[in-house]
């Protein structure tokens, strides 16, 4: 049997600690005989989540013969991780466990140090704190969920349900992984991406914020970079230095986002053909639409409407 171990720390999102307990937990094998042992265990016996209390049956040295370890978010993400919590942790990786982070998780995780050098996600309110306070970490803003072998990270919340059943599919393949997927009446793997979700206020506090709000303004006008620098108004170099320095992206992308984001709304709320989304959102042609699509939102035009409209849709030809 799988040997899990969820992490349960001060301040932690019941969320977050009650997903892979459910989703794990529930999963069995066709006679019935469950795969995985989920324990909760912590340094404390009693944690505070919000307006509840939650008590820890484990102490925290049940980690050191987990097979899978998972890192909750925490209600405040900027907190210093416990020493204890940061030492279990880096003992476990180093023994070979398998340790995940769901939703703002990735912060906790981040602050032992496992996550230099490798990719990760988090819940999309939180990628600049993870980017500014872990310049070392890759932070890939749009996946619902990064896999990068002993190490994996999950976007915010229902994410969290996404990973914990990639899990199921690596530990006991798709066929399993199906059956924990219809008990929670979920889709098996989402077509989308984290991109869907994210708001134009994801990287708030910027200097950049009036400069956002003009591209956002004008991005299914057919605008580029210098037009973009003309507004603000600075040179291109400038403005393409600033992106890089307080986005970590440079404008021309930000701009390829905005205007997916518009398609997306079309998308979400007409019955507008592809090639009318295409020119709308600014994007020009229903080739571009498709590979931007791709590119950031992880599916196509076609399939992104239909899971949109069709509860459960996993796979739907474009």
């Amino acid at each position: 049997m799988h040997r899990v171990v969820v992490l349960a720390p001060q301040d932690v999102i019941a969320f977050d600690l009650a997903t892979p307990v459910e989703t794990l937990g529930r999963v069995v094998d066709g006679t019935g005989t469950p795969l995985y042992r989920v324990r909760i265990a912590g340094p404390d016996a009693t944690v505070r989540s919000g307006p509840i209390d939650i008590v820890v049956p484990y102490p925290l040295a049940e980690i050191e013969d987990a097979d899978t370890i998972v890192v909750p978010g925490r209600n405040d993400p900027t907190a210093p991780l416990d020493d204890q919590v940061r030492d279990a942790l880096r003992h476990a990786a180093q023994r070979g466990a398998r340790i995940a982070s769901i939703c703002v998780g990735a912060l906790d995780l981040a602050q032992t140090g496992l996550l230099d050098g490798l990719r990760a996600t988090t819940h999309w309110r939180a990628v600049a704190l993870l980017r500014a306070r872990h310049p070392r970490v890759e932070v890939a803003p749009e996946a619902l969920y990064v896999d990068n072998g002993q190490l994996l990270c999950s976007a915010g919340a229902a994410a969290g349900i996404d990973l914990c059943l990639h899990l199921v599919d690596r530990d006991f393949g798709a066929d399993i992984a199906a059956d924990a997927a219809r008990t929670a009446v979920v889709p098996l793997t989402r077509e989308a991406s984290q991109a869907q979700y994210i708001k134009n206020d994801m990287l708030g506090g910027t200097s950049l914020t009036s400069t956002l709000e003009w591209i956002e303004a004008h991005a299914s006008e057919p605008i580029t970079v210098a037009d973009i620098a003309a507004a603000v108004p600075v040179s291109t170099r400038t403005l393409n230095r600033r992106f890089l320095d307080e986005l970590g992206l440079p404008p021309s992308r930000w701009l390829i986002r905005a205007r997916v984001r518009i398609a997306q709304g079309l998308l979400e709320t007409t019955d507008l053909p592809i090639d009318q989304i295409a020119s709308r959102s600014g994007l020009g042609s229903p080739s571009n639409l498709r590979a931007r699509f791709a590119d950031i939102v992880g599916t196509s035009p076609g399939r992104y409407r239909k899971a949109l409209t069709t509860p459960g849709s996993l796979s739907v030809p474009e």
